[in-house]
């Protein structure tokens, strides 16, 4: 993953809200450390609480996928070390990288949304491909 890190920047979860006044469409702002901030929407508004809830500490009711992920990740000790959000043709997904005590485990092109919920849960790393960056000065 070394050379990979050049492509990537570091961010943080700056905001997470809804586009809607229902709260059915979902929007969270990655902030890297440089100030360049990333808006991402078109994720469901149930992603966005759940996202918001992992941030604020609460992490006793989580949603069965999430609950098979950590049921999974804890039976073959594994804990979640990073996610790395990027764009494929129009769509945001995420690769998840695993740690445990037989080597590392990728998981691959997995919905951002979701990967960013489980980083929140775990309080892993996310970055961020720098030329979402560029795209998002562009508009």
């Amino acid at each position: 993953m070394a050379g990979m890190d050049d492509d990537y920047v570091s961010v943080k979860i700056s905001y997470v809200g809804f586009v809607d006044q229902v709260g059915l469409e979902g929007v969270v702002i990655l902030k890297a450390d440089d100030g360049r901030e990333f808006p991402m929407r078109a994720f469901s508004g149930e992603v966005a609480r759940h996202i918001s809830r992992f941030q604020e500490g609460d992490k006793g009711a989580i949603p069965t996928i999430y609950n098979l992920v950590e049921e999974i990740a804890a039976m073959k000790e594994l804990m979640l070390t990073e996610v790395r959000v990027y764009q494929t043709g129009t769509v945001l997904r995420a690769n998840l990288y695993f740690q445990g005590r037989k080597g590392e485990i990728t998981l691959r092109n997995y919905r951002a949304s979701d990967s960013i919920a489980l980083a929140a849960y775990y309080e892993a790393p996310i970055k961020v491909r720098k030329s979402l960056f560029e795209e998002a000065l562009e508009h």
